[in-house]
C-alpha cells in the first residue's frame, strides 16, 4: 500500500507540474529577427500633390507594390514586454499609363508617370508573447526621397529632397518552423512637406499606408 501510494503521488505531482514546465519552457524572444515583406502602400492622389510636378491628379498612379526589410534586436524584457530596437528600408513604385483616348476635362492629353517612394529609419518596437510568436506596436523616425516623374523626363529637385518622415505602426508573426515565420504589418508613413521648386509649390504633408507580409527569419 505504502508503495502504491507513493506512486499515486509521483504521479499526480508529475500531472500537476508537467504545464508549469511545459510554460517555462516557451522560448524567449531572438535576439535578431529580420522580416522581409512584399508591401502594397497606397499613394495619394491630391490635387496638392499633382499640382507640385506640374501634374492633373488623372495622372497620379496611386495603389502600387513594394517591399520592405527590417533588421531588429531584442535587447531587453520586463515583465511582459520585450523591447526592441531596429532599422528598416522600405520602397515603393507605382505607374500610370493612360489610354489612347484618355484626356483629361480640358482635353489635353494624359502622359504616363512614374512614381517611387524610398524610405530608410530607425524603430522601437514594443513586442508581446514568446519566441513562437508575438505581436508589436512601433514607432520610428527617418528620411524620404520621392519621386514623381513624366514619362520621358528627368528628374527633378523636387525628386530628391530628403523628407522628414515618422513611421508608426504594428504587426505579428508566427513561427512556422524553429527559424522561419509567416509576418504580417501595417504602417503609415508621415511625411513632411517638400520645398517649392520655382513657380510650383511643395508636396503637401502626407501620411501614407502600406500593408506588408510575408516571411520573418530568426
Amino acid at each position: 500500500m505504502r508503495r502504491h501510494a507513493c506512486a499515486v503521488v509521483l504521479l499526480l505531482d508529475a500531472l500537476i507540474s508537467a504545464p508549469a514546465r511545459a510554460q517555462d519552457a516557451a522560448p524567449r524572444l531572438p535576439l535578431v529577427a529580420v522580416d522581409l515583406h512584399l508591401s502594397v502602400p497606397g499613394f495619394p492622389q491630391e490635387p496638392t500633390l499633382a499640382d507640385s510636378r506640374g501634374l492633373v491628379v488623372d495622372e497620379l498612379p496611386g495603389h502600387g507594390l513594394g517591399s520592405d526589410v527590417t533588421l531588429t534586436v531584442y535587447p531587453v524584457r520586463w515583465r511582459a514586454v520585450t523591447f526592441g530596437l531596429g532599422g528598416s528600408l522600405m520602397t515603393a513604385h507605382a505607374s500610370f499609363s493612360p489610354s489612347s483616348s484618355a484626356t483629361t476635362t480640358d482635353t489635353a492629353a494624359l502622359v504616363p508617370v512614374a512614381e517611387r517612394l524610398r524610405t530608410i529609419g530607425s524603430q522601437l518596437s514594443f513586442n508581446f508573447g514568446t519566441g513562437n510568436g508575438w505581436s508589436y506596436l512601433s514607432a520610428g523616425i527617418g528620411k524620404s526621397t520621392w519621386s514623381i516623374v513624366p514619362d520621358g523626363a528627368m528628374e527633378a529637385a523636387a525628386d530628391q529632397q530628403s523628407l522628414k518622415t515618422l513611421n508608426y505602426g504594428g504587426g505579428a508573426r508566427w513561427f512556422l518552423t524553429k527559424h522561419v515565420a509567416f509576418s504580417f504589418d501595417v504602417r503609415f508613413y508621415a511625411i513632411n512637406p517638400g520645398l517649392p521648386q520655382g513657380e510650383l509649390p511643395g508636396s503637401p504633408r502626407t501620411t501614407l499606408r502600406v500593408i506588408g507580409a510575408g516571411i520573418s527569419l530568426k
